[in-house]
């Protein structure tokens, strides 16, 4: 083919090429238009729930009651029981319809007694939590030199039998706050997942960690670790201390002082036991079988009340379908309120939901289990990659509604332990997204009570969720629809 020939071949595919992505974007214009014009249309509802809201709602009673009532709700306990009979109750008693309790197996670990003495170089209490799923001590406990490391990469350094026999604490300072970086919990947490595994694997007899949480008055602060992996190896006790001992510990050890620590703890597996997900809906008026689900998890761990972790969580969804409810607002598909059971130390609740209502038809999911305080928007994951691509973008369309409450941004990210056990159905999973600033400070410990809560921003949280969960009920069609 002649040069000349071939050039003007090669422009006419050029220009062919861009006429096609032109008119693409063309059309995409006019889906993001038309998208738009449809959520616009919910401007006059959105308003009226958050004019309902703040003008008064029963959220913040619900939580005391939760939390004064029954107080702290670890799986496999009688207050977690308890916790799922008040949730049907409350619930029948707003009106709401199909409440009801889903029975799921759930572990039963028990913390009993325990406590911490540093034995040398003086002797002192250290304030401390058991792990949960730890093993317990011998009945007379165990006594103990502590090797220090800051790291993981600090203990593989060092030779068997700087170890072996030893109590090893891993010293990981979690990292402050930032608004650009967000917490350093991801970083923080492996060590207590994973510290006691590591430990046994270098002949320690227990593992000690610092508290995953970078702000601290002496508070220790549990949570689950695993053991999983460890084949045949020993399982050693697993426990958390307060930022401030482990940072003495360490200046004793790096002083040459080697500080030793007796421990002893009761902690014990009792097996699995019988608990429940608790439901309720507003049933849609056209498409009563496409769901959109809202909720959290009605489990905390076994000290302070598990107000904010995760109270707040469930009491915010329960009073969003309070505020649909007494605005009489029922929309086109059925939106469902699930508060899990057990995601703290197993999931085992989320498990079973998706399991039993895996031939349900699940449109869109959000949870809240980031602490109620002000909310700032929500994060959003899918299946589907091109689909989560769009899902952002209609997201953020829909989250503008929320501009008056400052909660109008759609971030992809991760949604929730629970609800993102419904992604491979199809389901567009949300996390509602909050101020994190202070929420490690009292996460897993005595310290979360009721009083850390805002009435207000718990308010706010429902709003959220009511205004996001009534337009993806009501809508035409679904997110990540082009």
């Amino acid at each position: 083919m002649p040069i000349r020939r071939l050039l003007f071949v090669c422009l006419l595919i050029v220009c062919f090429s861009k006429l096609v992505a032109e008119s693409n974007s063309v059309a995409q214009e006019k889906v993001d238009e038309s998208f738009s014009a449809t959520i616009a249309a919910y401007q006059d509802v959105s308003k009226r729930i958050i004019n309902s809201a703040r003008e008064g709602n029963e959220g913040y009673l619900k939580l005391q009651e939760l939390c004064d009532d029954i107080g702290a709700r670890l799986s496999g306990s009688p207050e977690l029981e308890q916790a799922v009979e008040w949730a049907q109750e409350s619930m029948k008693a707003d009106g709401h319809e199909n409440v009801r309790a889903e029975r799921v197996m759930v572990p039963k670990w028990v913390r009993g007694n325990e406590w911490c003495k540093m034995k040398a170089p003086r002797e002192i209490d250290l304030p401390m939590l058991g792990l949960g799923f730890s093993v317990g001590t011998p009945e007379d406990g165990l006594s103990a030199e502590v090797v220090v490391v800051a790291s993981k990469d600090e203990l593989d350094a060092l030779e068997d039998d700087e170890i072996s026999g030893k109590i090893v604490l891993f010293n990981f300072p979690m990292r402050q706050f930032s608004p650009a970086e967000g917490t350093g919990y991801r970083e923080a947490v492996q060590y207590r997942t994973n510290g006691a595994r590591w430990a046994s694997e270098r002949g320690a007899i227990a593992a000690l960690v610092r508290s995953v949480t970078a702000y601290s008055l002496q508070s220790p602060h549990t949570g689950a670790m695993s053991y999983a992996g460890s084949g045949d190896l020993k399982k050693v006790p697993a426990a958390a201390i307060t930022t401030e001992s482990a940072m003495m510990l360490d200046r004793l050890y790096k002083r040459g002082k080697r500080p030793a620590v007796k421990l002893y703890m009761e902690a014990r597996d009792e097996g699995e036991v019988p608990s429940a997900n608790v439901l309720a809906e507003i049933v849609g008026r056209e498409k009563p079988n496409e769901i959109v689900v809202i909720g959290g998890h009605l489990d905390s761990w076994d000290v302070g009340q598990g107000a904010q972790d995760d109270g707040g969580g469930c009491v915010a969804a329960m009073e969003a379908l309070n505020i649909l409810r007494k605005l009489e607002l029922k929309p086109r598909r059925t939106i469902r309120v699930v508060l899990w059971t057990n995601e703290e130390n197993g999931a085992a609740g989320a498990k079973s939901y998706a399991a039993r209502h895996a031939n349900d038809v699940h449109v869109a999911g959000i949870e809240s289990d980031g602490g109620t305080f002000r909310p700032e928007g929500l994060t959003i994951e899918m299946e589907d990659g091109s689909k989560q691509v769009i899902a952002v973008k209609q997201l953020q369309t829909i989250v503008d509604l929320l501009e008056p409450i400052g909660a109008a941004r759609s971030i992809n990210g991760f949604s929730g332990v629970d609800v993102s056990k419904l992604k491979p159905m199809g389901a567009a999973c949300m996390g509602l997204r909050v101020d994190r600033r202070f929420y490690f400070n009292t996460h897993h410990t005595m310290a979360d009570t009721v009083d850390k809560v805002s009435p207000d921003d718990l308010t706010d949280c429902s709003i959220t969720l009511a205004v996001t969960a009534f337009v993806l009920a009501d809508m035409p069609g679904r997110l990540g629809d082009e």
